[in-house]
C-alpha cells in the first residue's frame, strides 16, 4: 500500500498568533479574537489549503503568575466546543479538533460534547488530548496543586477508554425510527458500559447515537516518557517538537512507530506530526528580518517570566545578561517534561546568558525560509521518515496563513506529496484511518 500523503492541521494559540507577544505586530489582529468571522477566515483559508484539521489550543486558567502574564500577554480564549459549533458550519470539509483536558473535565461530559460536533460537521470532530501541567488550572478545580506527572498519565488512559467505550454505546444501526411499529431504537443493540478503574466509575449508555466517524480521532501532545507511551496505545496522530537535525527527528518518528507497533497496533496507525511555526519571507534576509522584528516585541520581563513558567523558578529578578545555570530534574518536574527537557539540552550544548537563551528558544521555535526553502524543507522530512505531516503554528495572523497556503501550498502540491483535493468528507478520510468498529460488534 502506497504511503498516505502529507498530512497538514492548522492550530490557533494566543491572540494575533503563536507567540504570546504576537499580537503586537501589525499584522496581528488582537482586538478580532473573539470574533467568528476572524475565526471563520482562518479555517476556510486552511480548507482553501486542503489542510486536514483546524484545532484549537486550550487552557483552563489565565497567566497570572507573574505580573507580565496580564500586562503583556494574555491567554484569554474562546471555549473549544462553542467555536468548533460555529466553524462546522461555515466549512464543508475539514477537520475540527478541540483540546479537552483529562484532568479537569469528565467522560461523560467530553464522549457527549465530541459525539455532538462529529454529528454537527457530519465527521469532522477530534480530540486534542491534554492532561494539563500547570498548578494555575488545577486551583480552579478545587486543587492547590496539579496531579503528579505519571498520575496525569494514568488517568488519561483511563479517560480515553471511558469515552471510547461510551461512544460504542449505541450499535450504528441500533435506531429504526419505525413509524408503522412505533419503535425508535432497538433495545438489543444499546449497550451499558458499567466502568469501575482507579480514577472513574461511569455506567452509561451515552445519550447520543454513535458518532459518525465511529470515534473522532484521538490527538495528543505528551512527549514525555508517559506522554509518548500513552500516544503509543491511543493516539492517532502525535503533536511533536521534532529535533532540528534530521538523524533526530527520523530516530524520533520511528520510536512513536515502534511503540504503537509495541502495543499490537499497525505503525502507520499513529501519525506522527511535528510542530512547525513558519517565518516565510521572499528572501532569507527578509525572513530573518521578520523574525528580529517578533522577537523585538517580547520585553526582557516577559523573556524572563516565560523561562520562569517552563523551569519552574522564579527568574524574574535576575540579570538578563548574567551567564544562566539551572539544576535539572526532569524526573521530578511536574510541568511540562519535554519543553524541561528540551531547555536542559540546549544548556548542555554551551554556556548562555538568560537572554540568549530565551532568544535561542524563540529562534529554535520557528522555521525561516522563502516559500521555495520551505517547501523543500517540508518535503524532506515527510520523504525521508521524519514526519507524517506538520501542525502549523503561525507566528502572526491572518498573513502568515495566508501567504503559506497561497505561496508553500502549490509547490508541495506540485511535489506530488500533498493532495489536490480532499480524500473524502470526514476527517478520517482526510488521515487515511479506518473507522473503528464498535467493541461490543460480535
Amino acid at each position: 500500500m502506497s504511503r498516505r500523503q502529507l498530512v497538514l492541521g492548522a492550530g490557533f494559540f494566543y491572540p494575533g498568533g503563536e507567540h504570546v507577544t504576537s499580537w503586537r505586530s501589525p499584522a496581528a489582529r488582537p482586538n478580532d479574537f473573539f470574533d467568528l468571522d476572524y475565526y471563520t477566515r482562518f479555517a476556510q483559508t486552511a480548507e482553501a489549503g486542503r489542510f486536514a484539521t483546524v484545532f484549537v489550543a486550550d487552557e483552563l486558567y489565565v497567566w497570572d503568575r507573574f505580573a507580565s502574564g496580564i500586562d503583556h500577554g494574555v491567554n484569554v480564549r474562546l471555549e473549544p466546543f462553542t467555536l468548533l459549533s460555529a466553524l462546522s458550519q461555515v466549512t464543508t470539509k475539514i477537520g475540527l479538533a478541540a483540546t479537552v483536558s483529562t484532568t479537569y473535565n469528565e467522560p461523560y461530559h467530553v464522549a457527549r460534547k465530541l459525539a455532538s460536533l462529529d454529528h454537527l460537521s457530519r465527521g469532522r470532530a477530534a480530540w486534542n488530548l491534554v492532561t494539563s501541567a500547570s498548578d494555575e488550572e488545577a486551583r480552579n478545580f478545587g486543587r492547590e496543586s496539579n496531579l503528579d506527572h505519571p498520575v496525569r498519565y494514568r488517568r488519561g488512559e483511563e479517560f480515553v477508554d471511558v469515552v471510547t467505550g461510551l461512544w460504542d454505546s449505541w450499535d450504528d444501526d441500533a435506531f429504526r425510527y419505525d413509524r408503522a411499529s412505533g419503535v425508535f431504537a432497538d433495545r438489543a443493540k444499546l449497550h451499558v458500559l458499567d466502568h469501575a478503574g482507579e480514577f472513574l466509575s461511569v455506567r452509561g449508555p451515552l445519550n447520543i447515537p454513535r458518532p459518525p466517524q465511529g470515534h473522532p480521532p484521538l490527538f495528543q501532545a505528551g512527549a514525555s516518557e508517559a506522554g509518548r507511551a500513552l500516544a503509543g496505545r491511543t493516539a492517532e496522530a502525535v503533536f511533536t517538537l521534532s529535533p532540528d537535525d534530521l538523524t533526530g527527528a527520523r530516530r524520533l518518528y520511528a520510536d512513536y512507530k515502534l511503540r504503537a507497533r509495541r502495543a499490537g497496533r499497525a505503525a502507520d496507525a499513529l501519525l506522527v506530526l511535528p510542530a512547525l511555526s513558519p517565518i516565510i519571507g521572499r528572501t532569507d534576509a527578509e525572513a530573518e528580518e521578520k523574525f528580529r522584528e517578533l522577537a523585538s516585541l517580547t520585553p526582557d520581563r516577559v523573556s524572563l517570566d516565560l523561562l520562569s513558567h517552563h523551569l519552574g523558578a522564579d527568574l524574574g529578578e535576575r540579570d538578563p545578561d548574567e551567564r544562566f545555570e539551572f539544576d535539572f530534574d526532569v524526573a521530578g518536574f511536574n510541568q511540562s517534561q519535554s519543553f524541561y527537557a528540551w531547555i536542559a539540552s540546549l544548556l548542555a550544548e554551551r554556556p548562555y546568558t538568560l537572554r540568549e537563551l530565551y532568544t535561542e528558544l524563540l529562534r529554535r521555535r520557528f522555521r525561516l525560509g522563502t516559500p521555495d526553502s520551505l517547501a523543500e524543507w517540508i518535503a524532506e522530512r515527510y520523504q525521508r521518515r521524519a514526519a507524517d505531516g506538520f501542525i502549523l503554528m503561525f507566528p502572526t495572523l491572518p498573513d502568515t496563513i495566508e501567504d503559506f497556503v497561497a505561496d508553500v501550498i502549490p509547490r508541495l502540491t506540485d511535489a506530488g506529496i500533498h493532495p489536490a483535493g480532499y480524500a473524502g468528507d470526514t476527517l478520517r478520510e482526510h488521515l487515511g484511518l479506518a473507522r473503528p468498529e464498535g467493541r461490543y460488534v460480535a
